[in-house]
């Protein structure tokens, strides 16, 4: 049920995207049969600039809580800086936590 979504102006390469779900699954301590990840190009303007900058959001059923959050701010910005050259300072982050109920999967919700 976690998902992480990167939005930048560049292709986000699959190796990226399982480097990021193994991230979040760890740190949420969720199965990673579980996590999506997933990267879309974006016309993305950060500072009014249009050099390399991402927003990135994570969601899940619980698990988010401030210490995670910072650690998943750390990794994901440590990786995408490495990986696609986009400086941490460029990159914003969102965290958002919902109910069971609030998520469907399978016909069905998780709750």
């Amino acid at each position: 049920m976690p998902m992480i979504c990167v939005k930048c102006r560049s292709e986000v390469p699959q190796s990226v995207l399982k480097e990021l779900s193994s991230i979040v699954a760890e740190a949420v301590g969720k199965p990673e049969q579980y996590v999506m990840a997933v990267g879309s190009r974006a016309d993305v303007l950060m500072a009014g600039s249009a050099e390399p900058a991402a927003f990135v959001e994570v969601r899940s059923i619980g698990g988010l809580l401030p210490k995670v959050n910072r650690e998943l701010s750390e990794k994901i910005c440590m990786s995408l800086e490495t990986k696609l050259h986009i400086p941490s300072g460029r990159i914003y982050i969102t965290f958002q936590s919902f109910t069971a109920d609030s998520w469907g999967w399978n016909g069905s919700t998780f709750g």
